[in-house]
């Protein structure tokens, strides 16, 4: 599977931003349906943090606390994309957003080390 982010820019605080991380690949479809798809995100000089998780088949979400009331996590089935509605954005969400997935049926984990395909980041800069 490969992904391939995209959307991010520069907005004020208060501001809103969509990401979207369309999936690709053979066969993605049957495989897509037991997929974990998630978002991530990395300031500068600090590890990579979990933002939220959607599950492809069933449409479950977790959402870290940070973002929770703010941030929409999403799918569209048909055109293999996976979205991120990033609204009332604050200075402190400022970093590079990246997208993740696993084949798994397990739901739940928001550690970075656990996806095995990532996307390129995509800058989100939120001025204050």
């Amino acid at each position: 599977v490969q992904l391939q982010a995209s959307g991010g820019g520069v907005v004020q605080a208060g501001g809103s931003l969509r990401l979207s991380c369309a999936a690709s690949g053979p066969t993605l479809k049957p495989m897509l349906s037991r997929y974990v798809m998630g978002w991530f995100r990395q300031a500068p000089g600090k590890a990579r943090e979990f933002v939220a998780v959607i599950q492809w088949s069933g449409g479950s979400t977790i959402y870290a606390d940070s973002v929770k009331g703010r941030f929409t996590i999403s799918k569209d089935y048909a055109k293999n994309t996976m979205y991120l509605q990033m609204n009332n954005l604050e200075h402190e969400d400022t970093a590079a957003y990246y997208c993740a997935a696993k084949d798994t049926l397990v739901f739940g984990v928001t550690s970075p080390s656990w996806y095995n395909y990532w996307g390129q980041g995509t800058q989100v800069t939120v001025s204050s």
